[in-house]
């Protein structure tokens, strides 16, 4: 289940492209584009990607942790297969989103709107961005910024039950977002075409939601 879930969320962030530019594109090209010229920093990109990705793991880790927690000593098998479900119709939703069949994910941003309004004043203390450790200090506020497509990842990890899981989804998540944010300028906006094409939508998002779909049959039939 745990390669399944760590293939399904690394689609879901590349082929989620389109989403993450939308979110993030233009505060990345803000903090790392020189004023006057059009080519990004890519140190200062890489920094920002290196904060942002720390943040999706340590998310995980926490969403992992306190559930293993809750679960531990198997006193709470009920939950733990609820869980187990919730996780594996997030996959279901998540290659219905990438399909382009469904925007029910987008919805659960208003969830994280108190937590970022509170965050959101620390990344302005720390404008403009000049040096490396600035821009991982905001990358890694920055990964708290509501976005449906993370918080859906964030409960697989919750459902994985483990800190170190829990992490190591968030990363695979993270690790397919980084082609969108990293090549910015003419290579993103070849890359989001070809990601925003219907038949590699399609097969993307069928391919995701058949790995959630799979599991529940089993379990059905079980």
């Amino acid at each position: 289940m745990l390669e399944t879930s760590l293939f399904s969320l690394f689609v879901a962030g590349l082929l989620g492209g389109g989403h993450c530019l939308g979110m993030c594109g233009g505060i990345v090209t803000a903090l790392t584009v020189p004023h006057g010229t059009h080519k990004p920093n890519q140190l200062l990109l890489l920094g920002y990607n290196v904060g942002r990705i720390a943040s999706y793991a340590l998310i995980g880790a926490l969403a992992g942790g306190i559930s293993g927690f809750a679960l531990s000593g198997g006193r709470l098998a009920l939950l733990q297969w609820l869980l187990y479900i919730a996780a594996n119709l997030i996959l279901i939703l998540l290659g219905l989103y990438l399909a382009g069949l469904s925007s029910l994910l987008t919805r659960v941003e208003v969830l994280g709107r108190p937590l970022w309004r509170r965050l959101q004043p620390l990344s302005r203390r720390m404008l403009p961005v000049t040096t490396l450790p600035q821009a991982i200090a905001v990358g890694a506020v920055w990964g708290w910024l509501p976005c449906g497509l993370v918080y859906s990842a964030s409960l697989s990890a919750l459902a994985s039950a483990s800190a170190s899981n829990g992490a190591m989804l968030m990363l695979a998540f993270a690790f397919g977002t980084l082609p969108n944010l990293l090549l910015m300028g003419v290579f993103a906006s070849q890359l989001k075409n070809w990601l925003q094409k219907k038949p590699v939508r399609l097969f993307a998002g069928f391919l995701v939601a058949l790995t959630g779909l799979i599991p529940l049959l089993h379990l059905a039939l079980t």
